[in-house]
């Protein structure tokens, strides 16, 4: 059988089907303070502010051109042919890599087609804007729905699962990812300390920790990650670094 893969998706791979990255230049970081729109301060401060960050960019989500490309039905094809398992986790909160096939990807950082109850804990479906006059169809209270996203300050999602599965790989792939928000930009290191895995970055630009990285790939996601897909199921090595 062969060994695991698991892969860390960030906001690169979903900046080619029209969604915003974070830090980049223009990135939404450099247009709102996240101090503003993504920390439970801010939330507990101006709920609405917050409402109307994330209502707008559901509707963004949601418009007819944003829709997966070849980066994300790659990394579906490599889940289906994959002999082995393929843990895919993904920082982004979209939903393009479940448009794309893939069968059920982490996310580590929540979901922005879900609302979160703060009374009774129920997560739920949520396309709609979400505003504090909403009732929680779980326990019926109104004034307790947040958008089901971790915030700078919270503890990401599916933690566990995730550090068990960096322990068993055969292969750790960082996709689009800026290597600067833990603790996903440490899961490199963590794949390195066991010293028997494989470790590479498919990305537009050398992230913050390119260097911990045994190979790496640089281009567009929509043209690196299928040639990559491509090259691991021939049972061929990925380029080397820079290649």
């Amino acid at each position: 059988m062969a060994r695991p893969i698991v892969i860390l998706t960030g906001a690169g791979i979903s900046k080619e089907s029209g969604l915003d990255t974070f830090r980049c230049a223009g990135g939404l970081w450099q247009r709102v303070r996240l101090e503003d729109v993504a920390t439970p301060e801010a939330f507990a401060r101006d709920p609405d502010h917050v409402h109307a960050f994330y209502n707008a960019r559901r509707k963004g989500l949601l418009e007819a051109d944003v829709r997966p490309n070849p980066a994300h039905l790659a990394l579906a094809r490599l889940e289906r042919a994959w002999p082995g398992e393929v843990l895919l986790v993904t920082q982004n909160i979209d939903d393009l890599h479940e448009r794309a096939g893939s069968a059920a990807p982490l996310h580590m950082h929540g979901e922005l087609l879900k609302a979160r109850c703060t009374a009774c804990a129920a997560v739920l479906p949520w396309r709609d804007d979400l505003g504090r006059g909403d009732a929680c169809a779980g326990c019926g209270r109104t004034g307790h729905l947040r958008p089901h996203v971790v915030w700078f300050g919270e503890i990401p999602l599916e933690m566990e699962r995730i550090l068990a599965a960096l322990e068993d790989c055969g292969m750790f792939v960082s996709i689009g990812t800026s290597g600067t928000v833990y603790p996903a930009a440490g899961f490199v290191q963590h794949v390195l300390e066991r010293g028997d895995g494989e470790t590479v970055e498919l990305n537009l630009e050398p992230s913050d920790g390119a260097s911990l990285f045994d190979r790496a790939v640089y281009g567009p996601a929509s043209e690196i990650v299928p040639r990559f897909v491509d090259a691991v199921l021939a049972g061929v090595a990925a380029p080397a670094k820079g290649g």
